[in-house]
């Protein structure tokens, strides 16, 4: 089983915080995907930020978060900003 290190965006801290949270494979966090795999890391971290959720994202997607599109971190943001009760919808 690959090592969720070898995947864009994501560290050893990462990893070792996906881990805890039940994500421990690339094909885990693929499976899962940023918002479900960003929800469980809040539960357990509730300090993690948007930029995690964007580093997700780009490692689902095998880009650097920097290169996502306009259009998809503003999505991620609305996701992130209903986690915090700040309106929108969680979906």
């Amino acid at each position: 089983m690959a090592d969720l290190t070898s995947m864009k965006n994501i560290g050893k801290e990462m990893a070792r915080k996906l881990a805890a949270a039940g994500v421990a494979s690339p094909e885990e966090l693929t499976e899962a995907g940023a918002r479900d795999a960003f929800f469980r890391l809040k539960t357990l971290y509730p300090n993690v930020c948007l930029v995690h959720l964007y580093a997700l994202e780009g490692a689902v997607r095998g880009v650097d978060f920097n290169e996502l599109p306009k259009e998809v971190k503003q999505d991620l943001k609305a996701f992130s900003d209903a986690l915090r009760g700040k309106g929108g919808s969680a979906q």
